[in-house]
């Protein structure tokens, strides 16, 4: 009986031993299941919260300026009531890859959505687009004016001269002068006036390219350069488009036959700190852009030509007009004439009698 009683004795601790350990796994088990439901809850709730609707009433625009950072976003989300912590976007943003791919602009976050779309937007760079509009017969001043105005656009090259200007968008050496497409471009919150003119650049030189290709044979432009400087004129001289063309021929008949081209915009473009009124003394003061006292073109365009007239230049009516003179009427349309006799005649019913 001792023997037996020393083995049942001696098997007691391991017993024990094993009871503890078991015990102690089951803790452990416990521990990390409760952990791991955590762990889903939590996935869960983020999820969730990043795919709740947005308590909105109605849209809602957001700017995420360049340099900013996914902190910086979740900050205004919670001064807008979007969010309510920061946690959330964070913690989104790091696991979907998004923290270091947000796009600078402006957003518009609607009614419905969420903050997921949100994330997905900026990274897809969806921001809100506005249009801005470089208008024909405008000069590049007046067109760079309106750019440094337009709180949409930020300005790089507000203080330069016009030289700079075209280093800076890659094209030193040339005059700024109507190289820029008149056209309405769809622009983001925050474009720079260096990108927003090298988009017209180009639009002009690819317009300008189709249309010199396909010009009529026999005119009397060397360059798309110079069939440039002459739409810029027909620009100016036309409000009627259905005149383009006629007024376009009238200048090659004009070119053609040694005359000077004697064209009141070209002068006024050429006065410095012009008052809206052209004087004879004007007419008289020789300038490079004088075509009453220079023959040929100006040395360079006096305005933005939109394609209209560049194609009006380039295809040029056929006819025998050598003169023209506006009615006066406001119509803007005009009385062509053959001779200097039947224009004096028409000068003096359309324009003198007034005087």
């Amino acid at each position: 009986m001792d023997q037996t009683t020393t083995r049942t004795a001696g098997f007691g601790p391991v017993s024990i031993s094993r009871s503890k350990a078991q015990a102690g796994l089951s803790i452990i088990s416990f521990a990390i299941a409760l952990t791991l439901l955590a762990s889903i809850y939590l996935a869960l709730k983020l999820v969730l919260d990043m795919h709740r609707e947005l308590r909105l009433n109605e849209p809602e625009t957001i700017v995420f300026t360049r340099g900013s950072n996914i902190r910086t976003l979740s900050a205004q989300l919670i001064d807008r009531g979007l969010l309510q912590n920061e946690i959330h976007v964070l913690i989104w943003g790091k696991v979907h890859g998004q923290t270091t791919q947000l796009q600078a602009g402006e957003y518009q976050i609607n009614p419905g959505s969420t903050l997921a779309e949100l994330l997905d937007d900026m990274v897809a760079g969806k921001v809100i687009q506005h249009n801005i509009t470089l208008i024909e017969g405008h000069t590049f001043r007046q067109v760079f004016k309106n750019m440094t105005e337009n709180p949409l656009i930020t300005s790089e090259l507000k203080d330069l001269s016009d030289e700079a200007i075209m280093k800076k968008i890659g094209h030193e050496g040339e005059h700024p002068e109507g190289r820029f497409y008149p056209d309405t471009y769809a622009i983001s919150r925050g474009v720079t006036d260096t990108e927003l003119l090298q988009r017209a650049y180009q639009a002009m030189q690819k317009i300008l390219q189709q249309e010199w290709q396909d010009r009529e044979e026999g005119l009397p432009f060397k360059t798309p350069y110079e069939a440039l400087i002459m739409a810029s004129i027909v620009e100016k001289e036309s409000a009627v488009a259905e005149e383009r063309p006629l007024i376009a021929g009238l200048f090659v008949n004009r070119l053609r036959k040694r005359m000077r081209l004697q064209t009141d915009p070209t002068v006024i473009y050429g006065i410095e700190n012009y008052d809206g009124n052209i004087r004879f003394r004007d007419l008289r003061k020789d300038t490079p852009y004088n075509t009453y006292t220079r023959y040929g073109l100006p040395p360079t365009p006096i305005a933005l030509s939109g394609r209209e007239a560049i194609h009006a230049t380039l295809h040029p009516d056929k006819t025998k007009y050598l003169y023209f003179v506006a009615y006066g009427d406001g119509s803007g349309r005009h009385v062509f004439s053959t001779n200097l006799k039947d224009h004096e005649k028409a000068v003096d019913k359309y324009q003198r009698k007034k005087r």
